[in-house]
């Protein structure tokens, strides 16, 4: 049952072959025998997974159940869960016991999904390879000694270590779809405003995006069916009739346009993952897909101009953890003024820290023309880019990062080749459009190599369909580290 997917799962609940109680025991199981090797878990309540599992049975018996009914369901701890510890991997919240539900949360409630528990993340979502976390790294399950991936690292690596089915996850910059390369999963950042952001707890307002991590296309579409709907609590959030994310499926690839820019595939990309990704569109063309060379030539100016805006924004987000409502509060302090600027010293990691600064700059009077003005400028500009390039073409692809999974500590010492990791996929998430990463093989140590798609946006359903019919004829989704014993 570990290895089964969402649909698979479904069927035996439908079937009356398991039971929800049997099958999140079964994942309990994994996660209490896995997770003090991978850290991919930051809290698990047992007694509560059963409890939704026991709604779930007579959910089930009923007949009124759904395709995700009674289905364990691992969430990122960024998302506020009622009367659960949501700690977005921070000492900051390491005490808070969140009073209601994030909307995502909602969702997979009404649908009676059974939430197996909250998972490891980069402090505040801050981070590309899950070492910030004030819970200590994720592993990746491929190779202990390399990272998953941040921010949304411990959800992949869950996934990737059959401890849960499914995960959500948030990306602000390639938060879902770099860990999903990394740990040889599949992952999807749906169009900026289909997934609602109420009760998740904010780094860049105009960035974030919840998403889904699976092991296949078929499941991600599943995960957002549950998942995108209008809420009014975001101001953000947009309002569409609803979709059925599988709706594609089965519909050929032959003629479809597929653009590949040229600044993908130039220097900067290691040796061992284009080689990978070359083979993965050769695929395609057998699909019957044609490709397209294209160019995003303000490619180069998504890092910079990341870095400005997202820090910025996250300056801004974080001032409400000050020590006073909820969170830390420092113990010992002479005055408001003191108790502030302690509490949030030993509130934050130095990753926060550093980006708060950032932000706190980049804002500041004589300084916001110069950098944060100019980089919503440079953003129109990379999303300019797209739009032309989606006149030539209905999907563009290429590698989701430019290495495999590297060693535990290597970048933590340089921010910048950190920032780098996120070189193909931040262009996407300035532009608002969707994206996913779906396995394609193993580079250099037999790690994982992910294929980068990007649509137009509100096209989900198309690359799905594009990943679906890829992941039909071959077989990298399936493959399991050998560590782990199904």
């Amino acid at each position: 049952m570990l290895n089964s997917s969402l649909k698979q799962l479904s069927t035996l609940l439908e079937l009356k072959k398991t039971s929800s109680v049997e099958l999140t025991k079964e994942f309990l199981r994994c996660v209490k025998k896995l997770n003090q090797k991978y850290n991919a878990f930051i809290s698990v309540n047992e007694e509560t997974s059963l409890r939704q599992a026991c709604d779930a049975d007579i959910k089930i018996a009923s007949g009124k159940a759904s395709p995700l009914t009674g289905i364990p369901i691992a969430h990122k701890d960024i998302f506020c869960t009622k009367d659960w510890l949501t700690t977005c991997g921070s000492k900051m919240l390491s005490n808070f016991i969140s009073p209601y539900d994030a909307h995502v949360i909602e969702c997979f409630n009404k649908v009676g999904a059974v939430n197996i528990g909250k998972t490891n993340m980069d402090e505040f979502a801050m981070g590309s390879s899950n070492e910030t976390s004030f819970y200590g790294p994720v592993k990746n399950p491929w190779d202990i000694t390399t990272v998953p991936g941040g921010s949304s690292g411990g959800s992949a690596c869950a996934v990737a270590a059959r401890m849960a089915p499914a995960a959500t996850g948030t990306d602000t910059g390639g938060s879902i779809r770099q860990p999903a390369s990394l740990c040889g999963v599949s992952g999807i950042k749906p169009t900026y405003g289909l997934v609602s952001r109420y009760g998740m707890i904010a780094f860049a307002s105009s960035l974030d995006q919840g998403g889904a991590m699976a092991k296949s296309a078929e499941d991600l579409a599943l995960m957002l069916n549950v998942m995108v709907g209008f809420d009014a609590r975001d101001s953000t959030s947009l309002q569409r009739d609803q979709e059925n994310y599988t709706r594609e499926f089965g519909k050929p690839l032959e003629g479809m346009r597929i653009g590949l820019p040229k600044e993908y595939f130039s220097e900067g990309v290691s040796n061992d993952v284009s080689r990978v990704v070359d083979a993965a569109i050769t695929e395609y063309k057998k699909l019957g897909a044609k490709m397209v060379e294209v160019s995003l030539p303000n490619t180069k100016l998504s890092i910079p101009v990341y870095y400005v805006l997202a820090p910025a924004e996250a300056s801004s987000n974080l001032s409400r953890f000050d020590g006073v409502r909820y969170g830390h509060r420092a113990e010992e302090y002479a005055d408001l003024e003191d108790m502030y600027q302690k509490s949030r010293a030993q509130g934050f990691g130095a990753e926060v820290k550093r980006r708060i600064l950032i932000g706190t700059y980049v804002l500041s009077h004589g300084y916001y023309d110069a950098y944060y003005i100019k980089a919503q400028k440079l953003r129109r500009l990379i999303a300019q880019d797209f739009t032309e390039v989606f006149q030539k073409c209905e999907m563009i692809m290429g590698p989701t990062s430019p290495t495999v999974a590297f060693a535990l500590g290597e970048k933590s010492g340089d921010p910048l080749q950190m920032y780098l990791s996120d070189t193909y996929t931040a262009g996407a998430s300035l532009a608002g459009l969707p994206g996913m990463s779906i396995p394609v093989g193993f580079g250099s140590n037999n790690r994982p190599v992910g294929l980068h798609i990007i649509g137009n946006y509100f096209s989900e359903a198309q690359m799905l369909n594009l990943a679906h019919q890829y992941q039909q004829v071959t077989d990298w989704h399936t493959q399991i580290p050998d560590e782990i014993k199904i």
